[in-house]
């Protein structure tokens, strides 16, 4: 009779459906960005007056940005990534209003990450800048699910991001922070 409790209880456990285990765990991601065909003035995010030349002339500029590229990252491996964001360009201020953010990388395996940050690009540089640095945002972002192993993905960090006078590739990305998400999800 032993033999047959200890079978049934084996048979119970196969069946019992076992909670996922969510850790949270550093994250740490470095990408470079190139800044696409249509970032500018765009109405979608609001209204950007300028001159006869294009140069806008305020009191605010509100325009798009656009920004692909590539890097590597704890979690993700090599991976790309996709933002597209409202920012007034006057002041630096984004996303704005209107709160328009998509922005996700995508694994070396395929899966995405989605994830948003809000803040100010400020002119100028950090003493621990490269001398082209033409201005620079340290801004927290945040960590919104994705796919495969990040379906329910939360956490969040800061930046530390600078724009360089270099082509194609001009905006540098340093997150850190931390990720919850299920362990050993593949």
């Amino acid at each position: 009779m032993v033999a047959m409790d200890d079978e049934s209880s084996e048979m119970e456990l196969k069946k019992a459906k076992v909670k996922p285990v969510t850790v949270t765990v550093p994250f740490k991601a470095d990408f470079v960005g190139t800044y696409m065909a249509g970032t500018g003035p765009n109405s979608e995010c609001g209204e950007c007056p300028t001159d006869a030349n294009g140069v806008p002339i305020g009191p605010e500029c509100w325009g798009i940005v656009i920004n692909d590229d590539e890097g590597t990252g704890t979690h993700l491996g090599k991976f790309t990534h996709h933002f597209e964001f409202c920012v007034e360009f006057i002041s630096g201020i984004y996303p704005g209003t209107t709160g328009h953010m998509e922005a996700w990388f995508v694994a070396a395996n395929g899966d995405k990450l989605f994830v948003a940050c809000s803040g100010q690009v400020l002119n100028g540089r950090l003493d621990y800048h490269p001398e082209d640095v033409n201005s620079y945002f340290k801004d927290p972002f945040e960590i919104l699910g994705g796919t495969g192993k990040f379906k329910g993905a939360t956490g969040s960090g800061w930046t530390d991001d600078y724009n360089r006078d270099s082509y194609p590739a001009n905006s540098f990305h340093h997150w850190t922070g931390t990720i919850t998400m299920v362990k050993g999800k593949k």
